[in-house]
């Protein structure tokens, strides 16, 4: 699972044109085309996709994102995984490939799809479904998952498969997903004489409490916010989804924000901001901004998904046990996203078959492969955190019991979060051109004292009509 800066980097991240030529010249080199099946013991075209894989069967699948060798401990698992998986399957070869530009650099992604040198089982993030069909990409895998091939089918929460569906044919199997909620500084709450345990619940109370966090004084803000680099749109867009409201409307071809739902987001940055001073004079910032105030406790809280405290942890020296989760204020709603791996269209039935078999053990079986919580613990990888998240049913309840059980960090500091789950909903369409535009909405309202709620807004949805009438 990539941390949190590496999976949004495809979706607010950019590269020079020369890191662009160089990975586009990488992407047809290092994987062999598979479309004619070659070195599968039989294609099963004929034979019924909803049935199991066929231990006997001989294939060779390439499969990419296997984690590099500096990651040890993930690429430890792989190779175990990919042996434990032998046990029942001995002649499926899988071929990994950790080759970075595949998985992290949109250049690199687009590229591939372009020209159909996808290996046959290839990473994407949620968002990434309609590029993939737009280049006629990935293989409808609709009728090869089934309760047979992916036992804890059921206990999947929908709205992570429905992230993954076109049309109702399904293309994908998720890894992992997250939803965003109030992230928090424990340390802080306690040193304002906040519970640290019962997060704000409504923008109300979020405004109250930032306001006591930044009384602290030695320049600590209470709330933070995004307002460049796309981020400020994005974060726009959580906000309004939290309080019932879209971006985008019903038709996909007008912008919903201009309305009192939408003034409500900006009026209440714009008190926060100016009226109670407790966002701090520092603006216009992106993703990764936010998570160096909190790590060096200087910041009260902020949206954001769970696994931007591993980055924190891991790259900044921060420790878990200052941090914890609520649901997102107002709890309409939650921006939700994630990452999944599709099958390459056209690969033979016996491929899809296998690739479906390997996905299910190591990514969608509760106690195994990625979610083998005793063994991530034991290499040192961290436990406890709440996502990934698929699960319902019983297989919430085992899944959680393990994370709870082999814990690396406080679990309870995020059992707010856990408690009270949001019903999650995906970005809206051209998301990255859209909150380019609400960016200028943020910024506007987080750096003029003065702006101009109303003209913002009408101005922003002006340019959103017109992005969306170019679609």
């Amino acid at each position: 699972m990539r941390r949190a800066r590496l999976r949004r980097t495809r979706r607010v991240g950019a590269v020079t044109l020369a890191s662009a030529l160089a990975l586009t010249a990488l992407a047809a080199c290092g994987t062999s085309s598979s479309d004619d099946g070659a070195g599968d013991s039989g294609n099963s075209a004929g034979s019924d996709p909803a049935a199991p894989l066929d231990p006997g069967t001989k294939v060779t699948l390439t499969i990419d994102c296997m984690p590099p060798a500096a990651k040890a401990a993930e690429l430890k698992q792989w190779n175990e995984d990919v042996r434990t998986f032998n046990q029942t399957y001995p002649n499926v070869t899988i071929q990994g490939r950790s080759t970075p530009g595949q998985c992290l650099e949109p250049p690199r992604f687009t590229a591939m799809l372009k020209a159909k040198s996808q290996p046959d089982v290839f990473y994407t993030y949620f968002t990434d479904l309609p590029q993939v069909l737009d280049n006629d990409g990935a293989q409808d895998i609709s009728a090869y998952v089934t309760d047979k091939t992916v036992p804890h089918l059921k206990d999947i929460d929908p709205d992570v498969l429905g992230s993954l569906k076109n049309d109702g044919k399904l293309y994908g199997l998720p890894t992992s997903n997250h939803r965003m909620g109030l992230l928090i500084n424990r340390k802080l709450f306690k040193d304002a004489g906040l519970d640290p345990d019962a997060p704000p619940a409504t923008w109300e109370e979020v405004r109250a409490a930032a306001k006591k966090i930044a009384g602290l004084g030695g320049g600590i803000a209470g709330f933070g916010e995004y307002s460049a680099a796309n981020t400020g749109g994005w974060h726009f867009t959580a906000q309004m989804y939290s309080l019932g409201g879209d971006v985008v409307d019903a038709s996909g071809k007008k912008a919903a924000f201009d309305d009192e739902t939408g003034r409500k987001v900006v009026e209440n940055l714009r008190a926060m901001r100016w009226d109670d001073e407790s966002m701090g004079k520092t603006q216009l910032l992106k993703w990764g901004d936010l998570q160096k105030q909190i790590a060096t406790d200087k910041l009260g809280m902020f949206l954001a998904a769970p696994d931007d405290i591993t980055y924190m942890v891991q790259q900044l020296g921060a420790k878990y046990e200052n941090f914890g989760m609520g649901p997102i204020p107002g709890g309409q709603a939650t921006l939700a996203g994630g990452n999944n791996y599709m099958i390459k269209k056209g690969i033979s039935s016996d491929k899809v078959k296998a690739a479906v078999a390997w996905l299910n053990f190591k990514f969608t079986t509760p106690g195994k492969g990625q979610y083998d919580w005793q063994r991530a613990k034991a290499d040192g990888l961290p436990v406890g955190l709440p996502q990934p998240n698929l699960w319902l049913n019983d297989a919430k309840a085992q899944d959680d019991a393990g994370r709870k059980e082999h814990a690396t960090m406080p679990v309870r500091n995020f059992q707010a979060y856990m408690d009270k789950p949001v019903a999650g909903k995906a970005e809206p369409p051209k998301a990255q051109e859209i909150y380019k535009v609400l960016d200028n909405v943020m910024s506007g309202v987080l750096t003029n004292k003065d702006a101009d709620v109303d003209k913002l807004l009408s101005t922003a949805a002006a340019q959103v009509d017109q992005v969306l009438a170019n679609q």
